[in-house]
């Protein structure tokens, strides 16, 4: 080992250009979806490049600075020149649960943009503070919770937010996006190497551009357009303004998505540590996770209603041969990108048909890692806890049909819907609140699986509560807000119960 005086980490190496057109393609890409939903659903454009983008950047470079410098710092404790930067950006999952379970339902409702977006942030606030309070006790929240129970909750998204609510659109436009999805599944399902070494999300949006370009799809107007937008967008710290026509009652609805979100994100980042750390980078839990919050905090105070989170994949940069540059320079290339509009460009000029693939990939993944990284016979557990996350998705496509024009609530949009297509109203109620009921449901399932009907039982309790209170099977916060499911969770909870004592006392003094 080197003398600790004399031994120099390098700031910048090769290996840094190629991680960093790995890390930045899929932030780029989440980019492109966050402002193409925006705009697609009639946000003003001042709003989504002067405040969110801008405020999203700011929590990305944070953080980006954060695990440069960490990475440094482990590099001169050990004496080790090969130390690779935990990745970071923003948070895929999050981000689609953000957009479709609270910014687009608020303002396709309200037709208040400013008002979805203050709802939003206070969100993504609520969300990084439950994110970075998972360093003082999450481990021990992780070891009472089966694996199943978590991972199925963030497969529901993955597979209906992310993938197919985004992908069906591939076969919409097939000509420009199949393509991209061919070099996609190429790279990312058999690890075959394209030429020159190049991401094959690189491929896919260059490609997927110029087959866009080149067959008239794409508006030269709107490109040209565009360019008005380019000015510099220098984030502006909106507490205050945010607290300003958003109430307590405007916030409750949404925290069954953002604490559970919070919750995930902790989760998530704890096994990106591990998968770090089998790499060979052991980095401090601590201060690792506390930041992860911290980056989504920062963001929120700057106007960024979409979290962002330690990225999965730091084996893979590692292997690039990135150590701590490809963060930094990340880093940097997102601030320029936001901070100067240059945004409103490349969503122009990029069709979000070529990033299509890489969140169908995204989507697949996750949802695959569910079943495989859980004990073969959970999968039933699994299986279970997509559905209520699939169900939100189905009553979110039908909100946005009946409420087209934006002149119901909630209740006259479920009034419709209950009436229009009756043997589906018990949508109305299973999707309400998806991320904690999915996560319970679960966890009921994994314990009848293995036939610990106690541990079953105490999983019902947060049913029973939970529906209680509204978090879950209502769109209402209040006492008695779920109605007749709470006392259904009661009866189903006191059956478990009754399943443990006849199998505790009567079988087992028969045998």
């Amino acid at each position: 080992m080197k003398e600790q005086n004399a031994f120099t980490y390098p700031i910048f190496v090769k290996g840094d250009i190629d991680g960093f057109i790995g890390l930045f393609i899929d932030n780029l890409v989440n980019l492109l979806i966050i402002t193409g939903l925006c705009l697609s659903i009639g946000m003003p454009s001042s709003l989504v490049f002067g405040r969110m983008l801008p405020g999203t950047a700011t929590a990305v470079l944070a953080g980006n600075i954060f695990y440069s410098w960490q990475a440094h710092r482990l590099a001169r404790k050990e004496g080790r020149t090969d130390v690779t930067a935990l990745p970071y950006g923003i948070n895929t999952v999050s981000l689609f649960a953000f957009f479709s379970l609270i910014i687009a339902p608020v303002y396709i409702q309200t037709k208040d943009a400013d008002f979805a977006w203050k709802v939003g942030v206070i969100s993504c606030f609520i969300s990084g503070f439950f994110e970075g309070i998972g360093a003082f006790f999450g481990d021990r929240l992780r070891k009472l919770t089966p694996r199943a129970a978590l991972l199925s909750t963030l497969a529901g998204i993955a597979i209906s937010f992310i993938a197919l609510d985004q992908t069906i659109k591939i076969w919409d436009r097939p000509i420009i996006a199949l393509i991209p999805l061919a070099l996609i599944m190429s790279e990312y399902f058999s690890h075959v190497k394209l030429p020159f070494r190049i991401p094959a999300g690189f491929y896919a949006l260059a490609i997927g551009s110029a087959i866009a370009w080149s067959t008239g799809v794409m508006n030269p107007t709107r490109l040209v357009e565009s360019t008005g937008a380019v000015s510099i967008y220098l984030p502006g710290f909106f507490l205050l303004d945010l607290l300003n026509g958003v109430s307590i009652k405007d916030i409750l609805p949404y925290l069954s998505i953002s604490i559970p979100m919070g919750i995930m994100a902790f989760f998530g980042t704890l096994q990106n540590i591990e998968s770090a750390s089998a790499a060979g980078d052991t980095y401090p839990a601590m201060p690792t996770l506390a930041m992860n919050g911290i980056g989504t905090i920062i963001g929120s105070f700057f106007g960024s209603p979409f979290p962002s989170t330690v990225y999965i994949g730091h084996p893979g940069w590692k292997g690039l041969g990135a150590r701590s540059g490809y963060s930094i320079i990340n880093g940097a290339v997102m601030t320029i990108i936001c901070f100067t509009g240059l945004m409103s460009v490349i969503v122009s000029a990029i069709p979000l048909e070529a990033g299509f693939p890489i969140l169908l990939w995204i989507g697949v993944i996750i949802t695959a890692q569910a079943f495989q990284t859980t004990p073969k016979d959970h999968a039933p557990a699994v299986a279970l806890g997509l559905m209520p996350a699939i169900a939100s998705w189905g009553l979110t496509l039908l909100r946005q049909f009946v409420n087209a024009e934006g002149n119901y609530t909630t209740a006259q949009m479920n009034d419709i819907i209950s009436k229009t297509l009756p043997h589906l109203k018990g949508i109305l109620i299973f999707s309400e609140g998806a991320l904690f009921s999915a996560m319970f449901l679960s966890a009921v399932a994994v314990y009848l699986i293995d036939k610990d009907f106690l541990k079953a039982f105490f999983w019902t309790i947060p049913l029973i509560i939970f529906s209680y209170f509204g978090f879950i099977h209502s769109h209402e916060i209040g006492f008695g807000a779920a109605g007749d499911i709470t006392l259904g969770y009661l009866l189903f909870s006191i059956i478990i119960l009754l399943i443990y004592l006849y199998n505790r006392f009567y079988l087992s003094r028969r045998s």
